[in-house]
């Protein structure tokens, strides 16, 4: 639940997915140059791969016409994505 929130902010903050990859790549890196215990980096290397995974997941998800015409804060292009977006029902 609270991954998922965190990916619907990155979706509002407007964050490419792309990055992730280099992001877990640089913190892996830093854990790597902290500890001398292989177990330890693999679980972190591990954990972070899962959150960006499921991060990625949620901003892919996430981004719709709505969240994009809110993120590009107009009024006029929020209008005509709820006007088109589906609704259930």
């Amino acid at each position: 639940e609270d991954i998922s929130a965190l990916g619907l902010r990155h979706v509002g903050y407007g964050i490419p997915t792309d990055l992730f990859g280099p992001f877990v790549t640089a913190c892996v890196q830093v854990i790597r140059q902290i500890t001398d215990n292989d177990a330890a980096e693999e679980a972190f290397r591990w954990s972070m791969s899962l959150i960006s995974r499921i991060l990625m997941r949620v901003i892919n998800e996430g981004s719709t016409i709505v969240m994009k015409a809110i993120n590009q804060n107009s009024g006029k292009q929020l209008k005509k994505a709820v006007g088109c977006a589906p609704r259930g029902k």
